[in-house]
């Protein structure tokens, strides 16, 4: 296993790390334990989380959500999005723009029940959440970008409807190209200005370039990688094998995986271990023997259970040392 440190001496163009993976399994501790290693060397290091529940502020003991970038120690940086306030602001600037395209005096009734209803839809949360990723990313402001991304799926569903929804874009744009030539023709007829055409052109444009822009940072694999989180169970074993297919079937490449929260072997071998820690030692061994066969030649680093949940700038420190440099190799939790 080649750790953290392995991975950045590979691939030393490296910015932006996305921790990946369905919910539980310990993507915002090993999200905030690789910001903390990171800023510790003296690299800039922005932590972003992409969860409602406010995990990062859990994590770290502070609250941050929904504050901005918020320092909380030399080169630290945590950044927890209110995607809620992001949508409501986002839906207000549709309502107004509607209103002064077309000169309303106020918005019709049953548009704004329409739009209000888009705003309710699953696409308009990850939409907030990647175009705060977007944002900051783009300002170049640190060294290093750590990604809490949402459960898997919805992260990569971005990625797989990203072309599908620029050339609608393009479709729509044409369209409406054709048809502000019709209008202006009219309008020079009927001495009458068609201006929102003009304006929703300029809206299909800036949604086209943010889809593009998210589609471009996650697909370029020198700047960033995709870190697959896993622990020894059944179904995340199932979910990895289906994730890393997806990966290929969108041209993506798998960066790494960690395997978190195994217990040691050692500790069934203790005799005061408690007969269903014994179970569960053997029950994971036989997993992480099937990890190694699967992915073996992706996993970065096995994170030990501890004794205690990782909470707090000093807690998490631990988790990143090992993360950084494994001390065991796989073979020593088979």
């Amino acid at each position: 296993m080649r750790g953290l440190r392995g991975l950045l001496d590979a691939k030393p163009n490296l910015k932006v790390l996305i921790y990946a993976g369905k919910g539980g399994l310990g993507k915002t501790t090993l999200s905030a334990a690789t910001s903390v290693k990171l800023s510790s060397m003296g690299r800039k290091t922005l932590v972003f989380s992409t969860d409602p529940q406010a995990s990062l502020s859990d994590v770290f003991e502070q609250n941050v959500f929904g504050r901005g970038e918020v320092m909380l120690a030399r080169d630290l940086y945590v950044m927890e999005i209110d995607a809620d306030k992001k949508i409501n602001d986002y839906v207000a600037s549709i309502k107004r723009k509607i209103i002064e395209m077309y000169r309303l005096d106020k918005l019709p009734r049953d548009i704004e029940e329409y739009v209000d209803s888009a705003a309710a839809e699953p696409a308009m949360y990850e939409s907030a959440v990647y175009d705060a990723m977007i944002d900051v990313v783009s300002e170049e402001k640190y060294d290093y970008y750590v990604f809490d991304m949402p459960p898997f799926g919805h992260g990569i569903r971005m990625i797989a409807i990203a072309d599908v929804i620029s050339k609608w874009v393009d479709k729509i744009t044409e369209l409406r190209k054709q048809a502000y030539e019709y209008g202006r023709v009219a309008a020079s007829l009927k001495r009458q200005k068609v201006t929102y055409e003009d304006e929703i052109l300029k809206e299909l444009e800036y949604i086209r370039g943010r889809i593009l822009k998210f589609r471009d940072i996650v697909m370029n694999t020198e700047t960033t990688a995709f870190i697959m989180v896993m622990t020894p169970e059944r179904m995340t074993i199932l979910d990895t094998e289906k994730a890393i297919e997806m990966f290929k079937s969108l041209g993506l490449q798998l960066s790494g995986v960690v395997v978190n929260q195994v217990y040691p072997p050692e500790l069934a071998k203790r005799p005061d271990a408690p007969q269903y820690l014994k179970r569960r030692v053997e029950e994971q061994r036989k997993y992480m023997a099937e990890i190694r066969e699967k992915f073996g030649k992706y996993v970065l680093a096995v994170i030990p259970m501890l004794n205690r949940e990782p909470k707090g700038i000093e807690t998490l420190k631990t988790v990143a040392e090992e993360l950084w440099t494994p001390t065991k190799r796989l073979e020593d939790y088979i």
